[in-house]
């Protein structure tokens, strides 16, 4: 959504930055069937299984600066930690954000391989080869002629 390229969805995913003891009321204020739900269509979805960099929050960007809310405050992850996000997952959706970020030019291979090596890599407990040749086919997918 940030990017400009949004598909139909009606949850954002989320890294809650919230105390863990306040992720429940996190959930009651903005998640499924909440006001914020049934008001603008739209709930936030704690993600729990996502693996991504490390650096990742030195990097945020704010979303929505013409927000003005002294309760939340909403960022992004850079184009290459979102779809470093996706790469354990590499479901068909995954695979085509990464594609759409890519040809709109949010992406370059040499951060991307660059991140992966030093910040996402070291840190996969198992299934490192695997991981190691989707980023590779993701790169032929990206910027193959």
């Amino acid at each position: 959504m940030h990017f400009g390229l949004s598909r139909a969805t009606s949850d954002i995913d989320i890294l809650a930055a919230v105390p863990h003891e306040r992720l429940a009321e996190l959930q009651r204020l903005g998640g499924s069937g909440s006001d914020l739900h049934r008001r603008f269509k739209v709930y936030l979805q704690p993600v729990t299984v996502a693996s991504y960099t490390e650096d990742y929050e030195s990097r945020l960007v704010r979303m929505w600066r013409s927000l003005r809310s002294r309760r939340i405050q909403l960022y992004a992850l850079e184009a290459h930690d979102l779809a470093l996000t996706k790469l354990e997952r590499n479901s068909d959706v995954d695979r085509q954000d990464v594609l759409d970020l890519a040809r709109a030019g949010h992406l370059d291979a040499a951060t991307l391989q660059d991140r992966y090596l030093k910040e996402f890599r070291p840190n996969l407990v198992s299934n490192a080869e695997k991981r190691d040749l989707t980023l590779k086919l993701w790169i032929e997918m990206c910027w193959s002629p």
